[in-house]
């Protein structure tokens, strides 16, 4: 007796299409320059910790304090004392102060890039609509402005402690403009060559390192070589070994055109024909740390 077996057909092609939700966008498209502002102001946030984990908060808003502290302290002595002008010159505390904001530099300058390198999210920035040249900038300028925060911040406080204190309102508006412009070169410089040093590695150590021994080292060294040629009489060479310091450089420029008292041994600061070269040479640093960045960001995004 014959068996029927049941004969499998095939089933229908099971294939559907669902709709889940894509839209196309129609809204105004933000651009490059919104992307540009959006990625400085995320620096300037994360170079004070701001939007990030405690931890990250400790150090830069301990320098801070630190930067403030003396300022506040100095406020207070002379309105205390009702003294006729400040401890300390507007254009001097950067000087007095320089060792905190190296620090500061060698912290946040490797915060700022060597994340994005370590990981390799640059490329990722460059496939919208930013550039090499946008991201360099956003990073820099951010670095900068927390700089000029950080050095500007305690010249404030002794302006506002001056006023207070009843001292000459002119002289101090003159050296409180004076300090700005200080402490604003000063911020372009550090923050250039801390860049461009912290976006050699991606290792956050070393750039720390790195950045901490380049500022410490070339200050002490040149401040033993002026003392040196101070000590054996050749003072005309003071001004020129200062050249080859950031530190030295801004102290020298300050002197000459600030109207600063000249911290170089002896108190021999540039001449205005020197000044020129203390302005050029600092100019130049501020343009080849930006040059050397575009060279470096526009390998790393390829």
């Amino acid at each position: 007796m014959a068996v029927e077996h049941p004969v499998t057909v095939p089933s229908c092609d099971q294939t559907r299409i669902h709709n889940i939700g894509y839209r196309t966008y129609d809204g105004p498209r933000l651009g490059r320059s919104y992307a540009t502002r959006s990625l400085y102001s995320q620096s300037l946030r994360g170079a004070y910790g701001l939007g990030r984990s405690v931890k990250s908060k400790v150090l830069p808003m301990l320098l801070f304090v630190v930067m403030c502290v003396p300022a506040a302290i100095m406020v207070a002595v002379a309105v205390a004392t009702k003294a006729k002008d400040l401890p300390v010159d507007y254009t001097r505390y950067a000087i007095i102060m320089q060792a905190v904001i190296s620090l500061y530099v060698a912290s946040q300058a490797p915060q700022s890039v060597s994340r994005d390198l370590r990981f390799k999210t640059v490329p990722l920035y460059f496939s919208r609509p930013i550039e090499t040249a946008d991201y360099v900038r956003a990073k820099y300028a951010a670095l900068a402005s927390a700089m000029f925060i950080l050095t500007a911040a305690p010249l404030i406080v002794l302006y506002v402690g001056a006023l207070l204190a009843k001292l000459d309102f002119a002289d101090q508006t003159e050296g409180f403009g004076q300090g700005l412009v200080s402490v604003a070169l000063l911020s372009l410089l550090f923050a250039g060559i801390g860049l461009v040093i912290a976006s050699v590695t991606p290792r956050r150590g070393f750039g720390i390192a790195a950045v901490i021994a380049v500022m410490t080292i070339s200050y002490g060294a040149v401040s033993t070589l002026q003392a040196i040629a101070d000590a054996q009489g050749s003072s005309s060479a003071v001004p020129w070994i200062g050249l080859f310091s950031p530190v030295t450089l801004i102290d020298g420029l300050q002197s000459a055109f600030l109207g600063a008292n000249s911290a170089f041994p002896g108190a021999v600061g540039p001449s205005n024909g020197e000044g020129v070269v203390y302005v050029l040479a600092v100019l130049g640093l501020i343009a080849a740390c930006y040059g050397l960045l575009m060279r470096r960001y526009k390998k790393v995004g390829l």
